[in-house]
C-alpha cells in the first residue's frame, strides 16, 4: 500500500509533467514540420524527390535513439562557435525525439493525400471548387483517420523514448528508471516504466477514440 501511495508523490508528478511536457511538445514540432511537408511532397509533380525525402527520414528512423542523441550532441558541439546551442537539458531531448517522430506523421500524410478516391476529386472540380477547396474540404478530411494514426503511433513512441532522453538531462520518468538501475532499487523502476507504460496506453485509447470522432461521416 505504501509503495501504491509513493506514486503520487510530489517528485512522481512533478516528472509526470516533465514527461507529458516533453512528449507533447516534440509532438507538436513533429506535426508543424510533417503536416505541411506532406501535403507540399503529395502534391508536389517532382515525386522522385518527395520519395528520396521520405527515404532519408527512414534511414533516420533505423538510427538507434542512442546513437542518434550522441549523433546530435556531437553536431551542436561541434557548431558551437557558430551556434550556441543547449547540449544538455529540455532542447537536445526535444529535438531528438521530434527528429524520430516525424517519419509515421509524414508517411502516413502523403499516403492518405495520395490514395483519396480521383472520383471525390473530379466531382469536387465539377462543382467548380479550385485546387484549395478540394484539398481542405476533401482531401484533408478524407486524409484525417490516417494523420490521426501517424500521430498516434509517433505519440506513443515518443513517449516509451523519452525515458532515455534522461541520459542529456532531459527529465521525465526516465530519471527515476536510470537512478533506480544505478542503484539497483527495483521500486523506482517500477516508478519509472509503470506510469510511462500507462500514459502510452492512454493516450493510444485516446487518439484511437479521437481518429473516430473526427472521421467525416459523409465521406
Amino acid at each position: 500500500m505504501i509503495f501504491f501511495k509513493s506514486f503520487f508523490s510530489s517528485y512522481i508528478l512533478l516528472k509526470l509533467f516533465e514527461h507529458i511536457q516533453l512528449s507533447i511538445y516534440s509532438i507538436l514540432i513533429a506535426m508543424m514540420i510533417s503536416i505541411p511537408l506532406g501535403i507540399i511532397l503529395a502534391k508536389s509533380r517532382f515525386q522522385k524527390t518527395s520519395s528520396l525525402i521520405l527515404k532519408i527520414c527512414s534511414i533516420i528512423q533505423t538510427i538507434p535513439s542512442l546513437a542518434l542523441i550522441a549523433l546530435l550532441i556531437v553536431i551542436m558541439v561541434s557548431i558551437r562557435n557558430f551556434i550556441h546551442l543547449p547540449t544538455i537539458g529540455f532542447f537536445p531531448g526535444i529535438l531528438v525525439l521530434s527528429t524520430y517522430a516525424i517519419l509515421p506523421i509524414l508517411a502516413n500524410t502523403v499516403q492518405s493525400i495520395k490514395n483519396v478516391d480521383p472520383i471525390l476529386k473530379d466531382v469536387a472540380k465539377a462543382l467548380g471548387m479550385t485546387s484549395k477547396q478540394i484539398l481542405f474540404y476533401v482531401e484533408l478530411p478524407k486524409s484525417i483517420p490516417y494523420i490521426i494514426t501517424g500521430i498516434r503511433i509517433s505519440l506513443i513512441w515518443t513517449i516509451s523514448s523519452a525515458t532515455l532522453t534522461s541520459l542529456v538531462g532531459s527529465g521525465g520518468f526516465g530519471d527515476l528508471i536510470m537512478q533506480g538501475l544505478r542503484s539497483m532499487q527495483i521500486d523506482l523502476i517500477l516508478k519509472g516504466t509503470i506510469p510511462t507504460a500507462i500514459l502510452a496506453v492512454t493516450m493510444d485509447h485516446f487518439f484511437i477514440k479521437l481518429s473516430k470522432y473526427l472521421t467525416p461521416n459523409h465521406l
